[in-house]
């Protein structure tokens, strides 16, 4: 049985994200990509629910 890792950042989408020194649009756009990578991985990972998922 393997292990599942907690997610993992992605170092340069985070620091774009919540970093001082980028503008509000790179913000956002870091924020969505984050977001987005959260929910594909939720999703591929909702396949592998012990049981079922019933």
């Amino acid at each position: 049985m393997t292990h599942l890792q907690p997610s993992a950042r992605v170092p340069a989408l985070w620091a774009a994200a919540y970093g001082p020194r980028h503008t509000r649009a790179v913000s956002r756009a870091a924020r969505c990509l984050l977001r987005l990578r959260a929910f594909a991985r939720d999703l591929a990972l909702a396949d592998h629910v012990p049981f079922g998922g019933y």
